[in-house]
């Protein structure tokens, strides 16, 4: 396609798509034809942005568009395959394998030979797009490397997934990574607008409307789908405009897009356990419950509180330790929705509890250095004597028991193994219950360095 084509000008060619039928969902039927017609993403499709550049250099490259679901992954895709001409095949990972890719091949080598033998300029370009491509195995994603290799197509993947987790890292190489992001209540609204502008929807009052944008959670094809039932819906009980009380007896109980097992779920526990350990209460009960209202399983927030009472918190205070466990057995007993009250106690009382990483960083530190040190004998003093045989071979032999020392502590006995110099792995911090710890640990080591 020669330079003097505006993007909004570029048609959809018949190996992209054809003109949707009237009984083509909604979605479907408003599925942008040209880059002008994108609504949002400007992040990437914006004068002077990468994916815009990409598109008005002319020349394709391999990529993996990585973002939740009906952002308009596919549309861009499509939309690549329009500017540049090409051929246009898509495979679908969750239902395709190896023999979809093969014959992904086929068609690219024939589209290629057949422009070579016609002499049309060195033969058509092909665009694979791999749709959840993170649901493809290692195999299958390596399938795809000689060809993205040798050019014989471009590779366009669609991923919900992180890619650092769930693509081959020799693919990911081999592909420019674009991340996109969910539609904001803006991008939505224009959206609306769109579609009531081109299909006669009836019209939808301001606060209905705002329901309607946070219950498609960002997800355009979502909006659509909803829309288009609430369409039906309207003109079998004649509602125009629709209300918000009309709205919520449609819609029933709002059920937000959340993946309990992929990317999203783990940004929104570390949104929890980061605003715990920042001493937020507030902002820890809004990612708890977004959590619970997502659908999370309260047995495992449990699990994770328990964690955070002792990553975080720890010895600063050990009744947060207690209350993380009494807060998950209560909920065992209570089940929902009564005992996510006790959790969500426990969510609070973790965030304006004192914080101290002490213990965690001692033990990471403690396991660092005996899996990178030697198997050291315990030495003679250390070890029980349960034998006579023991006994003999001098195990046990001048231990000091502690109880029977002043103030019972046996003030310069050793405890490391013989030749090993002692290491301090636990450091209290100067907040809550440590500041007795500490006090108490320099006590106890100048009693030590008095006897030595």
């Amino acid at each position: 396609m020669g330079p003097d084509y505006k993007l909004s000008d570029w048609p959809c060619p018949s190996s992209v798509s054809t003109t949707p039928s009237s009984s083509s969902p909604l979605a479907e039927r408003l599925r942008p034809r040209t880059l002008a017609d994108v609504i949002g993403q400007q992040h990437l499709l914006g004068e002077g942005m990468p994916l815009r550049i990409a598109f008005e250099s002319g020349q394709p490259h391999s990529c993996i568009l990585w973002g939740p679901p009906g952002v308009g992954k596919t549309t861009i895709a499509r939309l690549m395959a329009d500017a540049f001409d090409a051929q246009f095949i898509t495979i679908s990972a969750v239902l395709g394998g190896v023999k979809d890719i093969r014959d992904a091949v086929e068609q690219a080598q024939i589209a290629q030979g057949t422009a070579l033998e016609a002499a049309s300029g060195g033969g058509r370009r092909t665009l694979v797009f791999v749709d959840e491509v993170h649901r493809f195995n290692k195999s299958q994603q390596d399938a795809f490397l000689p060809h993205v290799e040798s050019g014989l197509f471009t590779f366009i993947g669609a991923t919900t997934e992180n890619p650092s987790f769930e693509v081959n890292s020799a693919l990911l190489s081999r592909a420019a990574v674009y991340v996109l992001q969910p539609l904001s209540a803006g991008d939505l609204e224009q959206i609306v607008a769109r579609a009531q502008a081109e299909r006669s929807l009836p019209a939808i009052e301001k606060v209905a409307m705002e329901r309607l944008i946070a219950y498609a959670d960002g997800d355009a094809r979502r909006l659509l789908n909803t829309l288009e039932t609430l369409a039906v819906a309207a003109q079998r009980e004649k509602v125009d405009p629709l209300t918000d009380a009309w709205l919520l007896k449609v819609l029933g109980e709002r059920m937000r897009r959340y993946d309990k097992g992929g990317e999203q779920f783990y940004d929104t526990i570390s949104a929890l356990h980061k605003s715990v350990r920042g001493s937020d209460p507030d902002a820890s009960l809004y990612w708890f419950v977004r959590m619970l209202d997502g659908g999370a399983d309260p047995r495992y927030m449990a699990r994770r509180l328990v964690r955070m009472a002792s990553e975080d918190i720890g010895l600063a205070d050990p009744r947060a330790l207690r209350l993380a466990l009494d807060a998950a057995e209560t909920y065992e007993r209570l089940g929902s929705p009564e005992g996510e009250l006790a959790l969500a106690q426990c969510v609070v009382y973790l965030a304006v509890a004192p914080k101290s990483n002490a213990v965690y960083k001692a033990y990471n530190e403690a396991r660092a250095l005996v899996k990178k040190d030697g198997t050291r004998p315990v030495p003679l003093h250390l070890r029980n004597a349960p034998t006579q045989l023991m006994k003999d071979l001098d195990y046990g032999k001048n231990y000091r028991y502690a109880h029977d020392e002043e103030g019972g502590f046996a003030a310069g006995e050793r405890y490391w193994p013989d030749g090993m110099a002692g290491v301090e792995f636990y450091r209290p911090v100067d907040r809550g219950l440590e500041i007795r710890i500490a006090d108490k640990l320099m006590e106890l080591k100048k009693l030590n360095h008095q006897k030595n």
